[in-house]
């Protein structure tokens, strides 16, 4: 069953209520009304900005895109680019594109414009539907990209030149769409990550997958359609998609809150009375923080309705649980363990019921096995520390026009993680280490190749390492040990001026000056330098607090 039944079912039951509503804190209404879509409410001396839309209108739309994407030639097979902020209009095109049968590949709100033409000339993307946050970027490559691809702007304001404009393209299109004949075999989506090298690899997904995502969702936190899920991270993400899938399974609806402020989250859970929320360890933190100091209290929401936190994107520390806890002792509570290989969360969870065992990753998920393997592929007995491999109907059918990573990463349907792992006494599985070198800090990936390179264009820089130290918000934080060229001088400053040309969150935020290790072969010894400079670190910011 293609994930696109799903939406069809979800208007035919439930046609006439709210799916999916927007809220912008941080921005003042425009009453700006297109098709007669949304429903802009717009509270008394609030300030805030929120739409949404019905199952039949979002089931509209997407026929809309379908339309104006075929009537462009767009066909089974081909591939449509998504280069846009969460929003109202971000899953209804996702949507639309699958039931032409086209492949939906969502981009990274971060990409450089460099990033965006390798993603796009990688995947071989056929479209690229993108937002006014984006036209400096895509501008600056649309000479090389424009050939043979539309470039289609979804946005307010003028359209730029180089563009089409979105909503006058689906403005005149038929509401009503036949959808392509597809099967769970079909071709679906393209996914991005990367490995230590920081070169995006494009995931190939079937539409079987984005149905598996769906069922291990609701299977693991037992989605109603009375349930209402808070999306709060960017949707061009399998983690956010994913966890919101097991709400749509169910016709749930959708909060998209484009704010991470803790008062956000508390006015998101009152005013639309969520009962699901899907944090990042920095932004539960900083709740908990607001709550210690008063700055928020629980009484001036209205939250008993509340029953679902959970986590996932990096390691949880045991502490912050027991914090959350303390607060809502009513709350259930998960860890998620995926990758965008296992089309997101849910190949291991903690599950709600295991509470007791917060550390652990936990067991396998709903439809996944799981195995821990060591440097030849053998099954190790439990307690031995070895590479974590997980198989199910939501695993990847290959990185696209890459075999060479695809067979080092798919062997005998099984996913060879790159994560090293251990299993207790009970099955609990247990992150040790990673075997790549990628910085997890706030839920984002940091390739450290990239900003190495990046440093090594630095005249008085001789030689760079790159590691993540530990760090209780974010999980980890990029360092940069340096080493200086003989007769050169280099100040913090100094190399902080140069690193403002790197986007924001690929910016070390600790500089070391020191010798960098190499071993015979030319490798950086990057365990000795997290060893010796990670336990340091430690003992400095603990006497720092």
């Amino acid at each position: 069953m293609p994930i696109t039944h799903i939406l069809a079912e979800n208007c035919r039951l439930y046609g006439d209520e709210v799916a999916l509503v927007e809220i912008n804190p941080g921005r003042e209404a425009v009453r700006r009304v297109t098709w007669k879509e949304y429903e802009l409410i717009e509270p008394e001396g609030s300030g805030y900005y929120r739409r949404d839309i019905t199952w039949n209108i979002f089931c509209e739309k997407a026929n809309r895109v379908a339309n104006m994407l075929t009537s462009r030639g767009v066909a089974k097979g081909d591939k449509v680019g998504i280069l846009l902020m969460n929003g109202l209009e971000w899953l209804p095109i996702y949507f639309g594109i699958l039931k032409t049968g086209a492949l939906a590949v969502p981009l990274n709100f971060r990409y450089t414009a460099d990033e965006i033409q390798y993603c796009v000339e990688l995947a071989e993307v056929d479209v690229l539907i993108f937002g006014p946050e984006f036209i400096g970027r895509v501008e600056e490559i649309a000479p090389q990209i424009s050939e043979g691809r539309l470039l289609i702007y979804c946005g307010s304001g003028t359209t730029p030149t180089f563009a089409e404009d979105y909503h006058e393209l689906t403005a005149d299109c038929s509401s009503q769409f036949k959808d392509v004949e597809l099967s769970d075999d079909d071709l679906a989506a393209i996914y991005f990550s990367s490995g230590t090298t920081g070169f995006p690899k494009a995931i190939l997904h079937a539409h079987r997958a984005l149905v598996h995502a769906c069922l291990t969702e609701q299977a693991h936190h037992g989605q109603t359609h009375e349930d209402v899920f808070l999306c709060i991270p960017p949707l061009y993400h399998t983690g956010a998609k994913m966890h919101w899938m097991g709400s749509f399974l169910v016709g749930g609806k959708g909060v998209l809150l484009k704010g991470t402020e803790p008062r956000y989250v508390f006015d998101a859970v009152s005013s639309e009375r969520c009962t699901l929320v899907w944090l990042l360890v920095p932004w539960a933190q900083d709740i908990l923080s607001c709550l210690d100091s008063g700055e928020l209290t629980i009484d001036d929401y209205d939250l008993e309705q509340w029953r679902l936190m959970h986590i996932g994107a990096q390691p949880v520390p045991r502490s912050l649980v027991t914090r959350w806890l303390e607060y809502f002792p009513l709350h259930q509570y998960d860890t998620n363990y995926g990758l965008s290989e296992s089309i997101g969360p849910g190949c291991v969870h903690l599950g709600v019921e295991n509470v007791g065992k917060v550390g652990a990753i936990g067991i396998p998920g709903f439809g996944w096995q799981t195995k821990i393997v060591d440097e030849q592929g053998a099954e190790l007995e439990q307690g031995g520390v070895g590479e974590l491999c997980v198989r199910g109907d939501g695993l990847m059918l290959k990185y696209y026009r890459d075999p060479e990573a695809t067979a080092a990463a798919l062997k005998d349907g099984w996913l060879f993680t790159g994560d090293m792992a251990e299993q207790d006494e009970d099955g609990f599985i247990y992150l040790v280490d990673r075997k790549k070198d990628v910085i997890i800090s706030g839920g984002e990936n940091i390739y450290p190749v990239q900003i190495e390179d990046f440093l090594h264009g630095h005249p008085s820089i001789k030689d760079v390492a790159v590691i993540g130290l530990p760090d209780e918000r974010l999980g980890e934080i990029a360092a940069a040990i340096i080493q200086v060229e003989e007769g050169h001088s280099l100040t913090e400053e100094e190399v902080r001026d140069f690193c403002s040309a790197l986007p924001r969150y690929k910016r070390p935020r600790t500089l070391i000056f020191a010798p960098v290790p190499r071993n015979a072969t030319g490798k950086i010894e990057k365990p000795k330098l997290r060893e010796l400079y990670g336990a340091r670190y430690l003992v400095e910011s603990q006497n720092l607090s």
